[in-house]
């Protein structure tokens, strides 16, 4: 009798462990943000992170991992378990350009499982406020009398600031210094202490030092004026077109991640990105949040490869070196 009441119990207690590990999530999620802290990527995952713990009864860890243009810490992403518990906010420089030059581990467009898109942002083209200039068409000219004595920060090669450099090197036959950081906030740093001269950088990461006048702000690389600075005028407008990058983020799992955790996680984005705090937050930022259609993991994967089918013969025939 003894033998069968403890048989009884183990198997009760047997399958009361196996309830428990199906309930999802039982533990807290990591996201991993694959640039420096204080920067756009960042600022975006900590903002996400209280709507998300709230949603999933979980706390949210962001975990910076930087260097090598994003493609250490998207390759630790694409590296772990496909429970759930390890997620990457990554962004055009760490989902489209970098991996088209950094000799990578992971396929960008097969080893995840796409959650959402997030939000949008143009690149802007910005410098300190000392340069002796009031506006882009006047930074051309004098770039041009001063071929390669002004420095340029980037946050790794293929990012989206270094082709934005690039390819205004290449419209304006001006020449600059390339100088890499290891993600925009420290950059930024930089540029309002006067120890850089200008940088192609995400649009919302700058809008707080040019309202405050820390800063210059030369140009958008989009196809219309953006709306929370309505007064800068586009690439196109200052002679160079053709410069449109969209800079945007998504939310991904490692492949393999289950259709019911990842339905789970996408149900915890959109209603994070509909929470009237959260909208508020990043509108003042100047971000665009992603509908509600294009917040699917079907909508993010068919953006992420339409965007990796324009942007990689681009970058890969312009020959960059990552050293």
């Amino acid at each position: 009798m003894k033998k069968l009441s403890f048989v009884i119990a183990l198997a009760t207690a047997l399958g009361l462990s196996n309830v428990r590990a199906e309930v999802y999530p039982s533990h807290p999620i990591t996201i991993i943000v694959p640039f420096a802290a204080g920067g756009p990527t960042d600022t975006l995952a900590r903002v996400l992170s209280e709507p998300m713990r709230t949603a999933l009864d979980q706390p949210i860890i962001v975990e910076n991992v930087t260097g090598a243009g994003a493609t250490i810490g998207v390759g630790r992403a694409a590296g772990a378990d496909p429970d759930g518990y390890t997620l990457v906010l990554g962004n055009w420089s760490s989902f489209v350009g970098a991996p088209a030059l950094y000799p990578v581990h992971f396929n960008v467009l097969t080893d995840f499982e796409p959650i959402s898109l997030v939000s949008f942002a143009p690149l802007m083209l910005v410098g300190k406020n000392a340069l002796p200039v009031k506006d882009a068409k006047e930074l051309i000219a004098w770039l041009k009398a001063n071929p390669d004595k002004v420095s340029a920060a980037t946050v790794g090669a293929g990012t989206a600031a270094h082709l934005c450099g690039l390819y205004f090197q290449s419209q304006t036959g001006t020449r600059f210094q390339f100088v890499p950081y290891r993600g925009g906030a420290p950059a930024m740093q930089d540029l309002v202490a006067g120890q850089i001269d200008m940088m192609c950088a995400e649009g919302s990461q700058t809008l707080p030092y040019i309202r405050g006048g820390m800063m210059k702000g030369f140009a958008v690389m989009d196809k219309a004026r953006w709306s929370a600075a309505p007064e800068i005028p586009t690439m196109d407008e200052v002679g160079v077109p053709g410069m449109h990058i969209s800079f945007w983020h998504g939310l991904w799992a490692p492949n393999s991640t289950s259709k019911k955790i990842i339905a789970k996680l996408n149900a915890a984005i959109a209603g994070s990105l509909a929470d009237p705090t959260v909208i508020k937050q990043l509108t003042k930022m100047g971000l665009v949040l992603a509908t509600r259609e294009q917040q699917t993991p079907a909508a993010l994967a068919e953006f992420h490869k339409a965007e990796t089918e324009k942007w990689w013969p681009i970058i890969k025939a312009a020959d960059i070196k990552t050293q």
